[in-house]
């Protein structure tokens, strides 16, 4: 029998005999009990989040378990905590990160990366952290890359540092709470702004309104919040509907 191999994606730390496991598991002759709770223990670090793993069975039934990472996103999302990252990362920052949680996150990147050196991996991570709203060290993440290009960092990085104390992460949960603020507060402002154009631009097409509010760069969420759909919907059923014309009696 040829070697066998199953490739899924999975809960890291909560693997079940669901599909897509059991049953692809079943007619390889294995403890599928086992195999799970192999694959619960390797991707515990990685709880919560998609894992990929590849389960290898040999004609022997010896089984070898190899597991991936999930992206750098996902990573940045398990340490800031977070449910999501920012939508609009140049205007709305979501989280503050120190550079020994970057390195954490370049650590559990290392196999997988284009890169051989830690400090080039650390430097794709807060790339990464650019594009997701996330300040580092309290400073925008382009303002870090800098600090970390001309060598800022380079004992942590060397050291391979990972610990923070508890005294900075509650400090970073602050800030967190600090930045979630400042959101709702532009959220607010930019709602605001949308009213006014609407207002300014009263019995014009939602399209053009739209159109002036993009212009203005406000986001397509707060757009919809201000302008619902089923206005755009109304006007496009106006247009299609031909007029009626009045017949008179002879």
């Amino acid at each position: 029998m040829p070697e066998n191999s199953i490739e899924a994606l999975v809960t890291g730390g909560r693997a079940t005999a669901a599909p897509p496991l059991g049953p692809a598991l079943g007619p390889l002759g294995v403890n599928i009990g086992e195999v799970i709770n192999k694959i619960n223990e390797k991707t515990k670090d990685f709880e919560g989040m998609e894992v990929p793993v590849k389960v290898i069975v040999d004609e022997k039934k010896n089984v070898k378990i190899e597991v991936g990472t999930p992206p750098v996103s996902a990573l940045i999302k398990k340490e800031a905590k977070l449910d999501k990252l920012s939508p609009h990362p140049k205007e709305e920052k979501v989280a503050d990160l120190k550079i020994e949680q970057i390195i954490k996150i370049s650590k559990a990147k290392r196999d997988s990366m284009n890169a051989t050196e830690m400090k080039s991996i650390v430097k794709q991570v807060i790339g990464t952290c650019v594009s997701s709203g996330i300040l580092v060290e309290g400073k925008d993440p382009k303002e870090a890359m800098k600090e970390v290009e001309e060598g800022k960092y380079d004992e942590e990085i060397k050291q391979e540092k990972t610990e923070i104390s508890e005294e900075e992460l509650k400090k970073l949960e602050e800030e967190k709470k600090k930045l979630a603020e400042e959101r709702k507060k532009h959220h607010q402002e930019l709602v605001e702004k949308a009213e006014k154009i609407k207002k300014e631009m009263e019995g014009k097409e939602r399209r053009e309104i739209a159109s002036k509010m993009e212009f203005e760069e406000i986001p397509k969420e707060i757009i919809d919040e201000v302008l619902p759909k089923e206005e755009e919907e109304k006007e496009a059923k106006v247009e299609k509907t031909p007029e009626k014309k009045e017949v008179k009696e002879k």
